[in-house]
């Protein structure tokens, strides 16, 4: 793996239209605050003297095939350790993931917290239990993405990312 410079701020983040990755549409409070966005965004030093980020929000869908929406509880509710304990160390908090049995969507979101997403993305492809898991959980799963093949492979995403158009914290 190649050596990631630690993640910084970009000059467009100063106004509010940074966006990488998924799509994503800054708050009105975030888009109300032109130039204070950053300091929302980010918040104290580090012992290092990083700035601390405070985190980005992520929401994704996919279907659920109905076949599978015991077995997907079922392994959900018990998690291999391998695969909370590479989601931890990859930055990402707050991870959810709800269904609608009507249409059989799963709604996933989480928060990143780290300084380098695609860098942290890269060590969990790099995990063969998350890819283990993956694999299974992908058989349960239809992707909504056009010429997405699975979790692994990454581009185009399993996951369809959607937009943020609210958030009140």
């Amino acid at each position: 793996m190649a050596a990631r410079q630690l993640w910084t701020p970009p000059k467009e983040a100063e106004a509010g239209l940074w966006n990488p990755g998924a799509p994503r549409l800054w708050s009105p409070r975030e888009r109300s605050q032109s130039t204070s966005t950053v300091s929302s965004v980010f918040s104290a030093s580090n012992a290092d003297g990083r700035i601390r980020y405070s985190g980005r929000r992520f929401a994704q869908i996919i279907k659920l095939k109905a076949e599978y929406i015991d077995k997907y509880r079922e392994v959900h509710a018990a998690v291999w350790p391998e695969v909370a304990k590479q989601i931890k160390e990859c930055n990402i908090h707050d991870y959810s993931i709800f269904h609608d049995p009507d249409t059989g969507i799963l709604f996933a979101n989480f928060k990143y917290v780290g300084y380098d997403y695609e860098g942290d993305m890269e060590k969990m492809r790099e995990n063969p239990k998350v890819r283990e898991w993956w694999k299974m959980t992908d058989g349960f799963q239809e992707s909504m993405v056009p010429g997405a093949k699975n979790s692994e492979s990454g581009e185009p995403s399993w996951w369809k990312p959607v937009e943020e158009v609210f958030y009140q914290a």
